[in-house]
């Protein structure tokens, strides 16, 4: 065995931006040479990612994976939908969904090398960028809900529901996907966005010169108005608009979403 350590790997590493394992196969074919194994990288193309890792990543494709209790919603991050739809670019999402559905949000460092690997592959920037785990508890169910363009998943949303049933949680995945709301609850907003809205309010209802007695009711109204815009429990359900998440679920209980969106 050529005599190199980790930190010989690591520095060839961070020299050349390619993988760990190629960086390791680089040495030991240079019988541990530093500057040799560094030729070798560039000659097989392998040197060059860290010049991309600066470059934008707004790109991508994102997976939702339910495995049991548990549903993982995982985004795999790239610079051009060229790649976002490789079939080795999709292929590593989901992998990572799955991993991180079934060991926790960590996981995703278990695939390391494969994110490098595939970064030198396709030339491109390539991170994993947000991933979700939710659980299930007892009395819950979890569900998921993929929306996917051109071979890729471009909307993905995992749901934790207490007191319903796996019909219902799935449901819920899919009006998320469509209304993508930030928020669960009206607790859950920002109190300074809260605040900063209402003064808005206020002084737009007063430009419009509606009456001073009138304008408690008139800002109340419009800001129901901006809360089921941004809040799922006050949303219109998209499949019955005549009532609201709330309503929907009866004696259920929505305990979290996440969702996440190619490009948002």
């Amino acid at each position: 065995m050529p005599d190199f350590t980790a930190k010989d790997v690591q520095r060839l590493r961070q020299a050349t931006g390619a993988g760990m394992l190629d960086c390791k196969n680089a040495l030991v074919e240079a019988n541990g040479d530093y500057d040799e194994a560094l030729q070798i990288l560039r000659k097989k193309g392998l040197a060059g990612a860290a010049k991309r890792s600066d470059r934008d990543a707004s790109e991508g494709a994102v997976a939702a994976v339910r495995a049991g209790d548990a549903a993982s919603v995982v985004e795999l991050r790239c610079e051009t939908d060229f790649v976002a739809k490789a079939a080795d670019f999709v292929a590593l999402t989901d992998e990572l969904a799955a991993l991180v559905a079934a060991k926790g949000e960590d996981a995703v460092g278990d695939l390391a090398d494969e994110v490098d690997r595939l970064r030198t592959t396709l030339k491109e920037n390539i991170s994993v960028g947000r991933v979700h785990r939710l659980v299930a508890g007892p009395g819950q169910v979890v569900d998921t809900y993929l929306h996917q363009q051109a071979g890729r998943g471009v909307n993905a949303v995992a749901v934790v529901v207490e007191g319903g049933t796996d019909q219902l949680a799935h449901d819920l995945a899919v009006h998320i996907a469509f209304t993508k709301p930030p928020y669960l609850s009206r607790d859950e907003v920002p109190e300074a966005d809260v605040v900063a809205e209402r003064a808005m309010v206020e002084e737009i209802s007063r430009s419009e010169g509606k009456p001073e007695a009138a304008l408690p009711k008139i800002v109340d109204g419009r800001m129901n108005g901006w809360y089921k815009e941004r809040v799922l429990l006050d949303q219109a359900y998209v499949k019955d608009e005549k009532q609201t998440i709330s309503g929907m679920l009866g004696s259920a209980r929505v305990v979290a979403f996440a969702q996440v969106v190619i490009g948002a």
